[in-house]
């Protein structure tokens, strides 16, 4: 019967010299090469760093590469209710070139008939509309219910005198995939006192169920009244005005993609 028993492992174990052992094969590949299952009903531990780590609950081995030992890893996978939107996407731009209308640049088109949803900035541009190309950028939709929000916001500004100043009335509108999605109308009231008046413009508007594609946002602003004065909107309306300069006068754009997720990408390769 001891014969017999070791036999078996006698014909299971091969040892080379390079003290290789095999179970079940005649040629291992690794220090220890099992051809077979591998059952394990206790604790594992790994040696990194010449620390023993036996992991934590819910963590899995990752390998870190040819001759570098595996490590435990957590797998950050949110956890997603069905129905209910998400923050999926959200990102902030800035620019400082902005925009200086003059007063031979003001829009005389109506503004009840071109300013409605969907009117395109191509249209808008033949018409006194001027992008802030600092503003455009993109953003993709993975889902077929998604809601996203746009938060504009930028100084505008012109330079008073107290014998010709004047109130100027602009508006500014934010454009998906070159179309009209929110538009707000604003006037920037003179001053007698002389020196600089400014306003802080913020608009804030929406799309929902957009395409599940890549789509591009921009911005784009217009005059509205004529005067002596230039109107600066995201920058000085005048290079000699002292009280304010481009990094005050900067504009902003803020994108957040909210969706109900239907499509994930795999967590392993």
């Amino acid at each position: 019967m001891m014969k017999f028993f070791l036999l078996i492992i006698v014909g299971s174990l091969s040892i080379n010299a390079f003290s290789q052992v095999g179970i079940d094969t005649k040629s291992p590949q690794a220090s220890l090469d099992i051809n077979g299952d591998l059952g394990l009903r206790k604790r594992l531990f790994l040696n990194n760093d010449n620390k023993e780590s036996q992991g934590l609950s819910e963590q899995v081995l990752v390998s870190q590469g040819e001759g570098l030992a595996p490590t435990w890893k957590t797998l950050r996978i949110p956890i997603y209710e069905p129905n209910k939107f998400y923050l999926i996407f959200n990102d902030s731009f800035s620019d400082q070139t902005g925009l200086r209308i003059t007063s031979g640049q003001a829009v005389t088109s109506n503004l009840s008939t071109d300013l409605v949803e969907g009117t395109s900035l191509e249209t808008l541009k033949t018409r006194g509309f001027f992008e802030i190309a600092g503003l455009s950028k993109n953003f993709t939709v993975n889902s077929t219910s998604s809601k996203v929000y746009f938060q504009f916001e930028t100084v505008v500004q012109q330079n008073n005198s107290t014998s010709n100043g004047e109130d100027i009335k602009y508006a500014c509108g934010i454009f998906v995939d070159d179309l009209l999605k929110s538009v707000r109308i604003n006037t920037l009231f003179n001053s007698t006192t002389g020196g600089s008046t400014f306003l802080t413009h913020t608009q804030i508007g929406g799309a929902t169920n957009l395409t599940v594609a890549e789509h591009t946002v921009k911005v784009a602003c217009a005059r509205y009244t004529t005067g002596t004065r230039s109107l600066g909107i995201g920058k000085k309306a005048d290079d000699n005005i002292a009280n304010i300069n481009e990094f005050m006068a900067q504009s902003s754009l803020k994108v957040d993609v909210y969706e109900i997720p239907q499509n994930f990408n795999s967590i392993v390769n």
